[in-house]
């Protein structure tokens, strides 16, 4: 899976769960200040994340994914 099908899928979670527009979702676009996601919808699209992906992304780390270039490198290192 390339880092623009990761992407795309991130971008779908994001439309779906947070409303966000799948254009406006790229790898340097932070998640509270750029896409408006809040906490809540953090954990709703992480668990998402997860489900699509086969991945695990651990709670404790959730401070840590600030990007979406964050979230991207995790899940290649998973996959």
């Amino acid at each position: 899976m390339t880092r623009e099908e990761i992407i795309t899928g991130l971008a779908e979670i994001l439309n779906e769960v947070a409303d966000v527009e799948p254009a406006d979702v790229t790898e340097d676009k932070s998640f509270i200040e750029d896409l408006d996601v809040d906490s809540l919808a953090m954990v709703e699209v992480i668990v998402s994340t997860e489900e699509r992906f086969g991945v695990r992304l651990p709670e404790e780390e959730l401070k840590e994914l600030r990007l979406v270039s964050d979230v991207v490198t995790r899940i290649e290192k998973q996959l």
